[in-house]
């Protein structure tokens, strides 16, 4: 039997970019402005870091289901720096990253598990899947929030690209998540 507390979709899930209008000019000169473009830098830096990152964790993770999943997500990541360009452009700005201290850690532990586990082997791949994990999560909440704020403020375009970039983000995830259940975990167990 329903409640009234029956769970929903939101209308932020599904809602469709809002069209220019006055809102993005009355807006650049905001604080709410300001906190855009602020974290915005911030998610720059940390896709331009991942691609450094990111095949450092290749090459760690011994699964070729894994091995691909990661580079597939190194040629994205390179897209998402381009994307955040072109809003930085839309914008008026030149691109600038502010240094993410939340992605600078998620990093490091992920650069610890990989030391502290054996080479060529599952549990190394689980603890490297649970890093991605953790990263793409971060990274979700990151670009859902800079989509609702484009979206506030008017800028379409940037709200459109913003919302490509977490799709991805969200599909890097749940891949991760088939291939950590589809084998990695239980041999991983069994080590």
């Amino acid at each position: 039997m329903p409640t009234s507390r029956t769970t929903t979709k939101t209308a932020s899930t599904t809602r469709k970019p809002a069209r220019k209008s006055n809102t993005a000019e009355q807006m650049s000169n905001s604080k709410f402005h300001e906190l855009f473009m602020e974290e915005l830098k911030d998610i720059y830096w940390a896709e331009k870091n991942l691609v450094k990152a990111l095949p450092k964790m290749q090459k760690a993770a011994t699964s070729e289901d894994l091995k691909d999943a990661i580079g597939h997500h190194l040629e994205e990541t390179k897209i998402h720096v381009s994307r955040l360009e072109d809003i930085f452009e839309m914008m008026g700005k030149k691109a600038q990253a502010k240094k993410c201290e939340a992605m600078e850690g998620l990093i490091m532990e992920a650069q610890r598990g990989v030391e502290d586990t054996e080479e060529d082997s599952m549990v190394r791949d689980a603890g490297i899947i649970i890093s991605a994990q953790k990263v793409e999560h971060y990274e979700i909440s990151a670009y859902g929030s800079l989509r609702t704020l484009a979206n506030v403020m008017g800028h379409a375009d940037a709200a459109e690209l913003l919302e490509q970039t977490l799709e991805e983000e969200k599909h890097a995830d749940s891949l991760l998540t088939e291939i950590a259940e589809s084998t990695i975990n239980e041999e991983a167990a069994a080590e």
